[in-house]
């Protein structure tokens, strides 16, 4: 009988593939970070939290943005925030559940700029409850925006950016609930492990193009996203929607603008995983001692 080992002991052992792993990755891919000056990054769900925060970032490193949000006041002020640091920025109301206006941004994007270096697919929404509660109208909005938000944007920049032939970075916003479920997010759980399932695909598919891919996992951060109903379509409406926040996974709330910094030296490291918070090691490990355990258990 195999004796079973806990996944913290095994822990050198792991890593030690993984440290394999990542160089043979970084002989293939090591070089393709973007130097932001004089380029140009989009970022959707601009307007605020995160995404605000992303294109003031990217803006005092010299690039030129474009704010994609549905917010058009919220939007107007994070490009006057951005053209007061010396760049030129461009704002576009967009709707990411739709393709055609995801494909009209990236359009004005490259017809503005030339190309576009930056990607930020990061407009995000949250419906809390249950899943034995959750209605149809909540897995349309949900999904359709925080996944077919994402899938829209590689769909309409991604072939833009291989035919440039630039490096690029492509960032997509999931979130811990994408590496860790948690009680009372179903429907957002789903969309972002979908998220994190897409970009780890999306960085083996772009090797050969020098586009990196990162995917932002944060817990905690000091944003809007408790209050996604206010963006809800009506005709998605769920009169029923719950406001209580879950907070199994919360741990301690971050400044969008420090989860700005850390996406930032991802694009610059290419690195794929940015993980914002030390409080998701633990589940973490927890997860992948289950794990391990299901596949020790088989042996037994």
């Amino acid at each position: 009988m195999p004796t079973r080992t806990p996944w913290r002991r095994c822990s050198g052992r792991f890593w030690k593939r993984s440290a394999s792993r990542e160089a043979s990755l970084g002989r293939v891919i090591r070089g393709v970070a973007v130097e932001l000056r004089g380029k140009t990054a989009v970022v959707t769900g601009g307007a605020s939290g995160i995404g605000r925060a992303l294109i003031l970032r990217f803006a005092r490193e010299g690039a030129n943005v474009v704010v994609a949000d549905l917010d058009e006041p919220g939007m107007a002020a994070v490009a006057g925030e951005a053209q007061a640091l010396g760049v030129k920025a461009l704002v576009a109301r967009t709707d990411v559940t739709e393709l055609a206006q995801v494909q009209a941004l990236a359009a004005r994007a490259f017809e503005a700029f030339g190309a576009v270096h930056v990607l930020c697919n990061n407009a995000g929404v949250a419906a809390w409850g249950a899943l034995e509660t959750a209605t149809h109208r909540d897995w349309q909005w949900v999904l359709g925006v925080n996944l077919w938000g994402v899938i829209h944007g590689v769909e309409a920049f991604v072939p833009r950016m291989i035919a440039r032939g630039e490096p690029a970075h492509i960032v997509n916003t999931a979130s811990m609930a994408g590496l860790i479920a948690s009680k009372g997010l179903g429907v957002y759980n789903t969309s972002k492990y979908a998220v994190v399932g897409l970009s780890e695909t999306l960085v083996k598919d772009l090797k050969p193009y020098r586009i990196g891919v990162s995917v932002l996992c944060p817990l905690g951060v000091e944003t809007r996203i408790r209050d996604s109903e206010r963006n809800r379509p009506a005709a998605l409406r769920n009169e029923r929607a719950e406001r209580v926040e879950p907070v199994e996974l919360m741990g301690r709330s971050l400044s969008p603008e420090s989860v700005a910094d850390m996406v930032l030296a991802a694009i610059r490291a290419n690195e794929l995983y940015v993980i914002t918070h030390d409080e998701s090691l633990e589940p973490l490990r927890r997860r992948f001692e289950r794990m391990e355990r299901s596949i020790l258990d088989r042996r037994r």
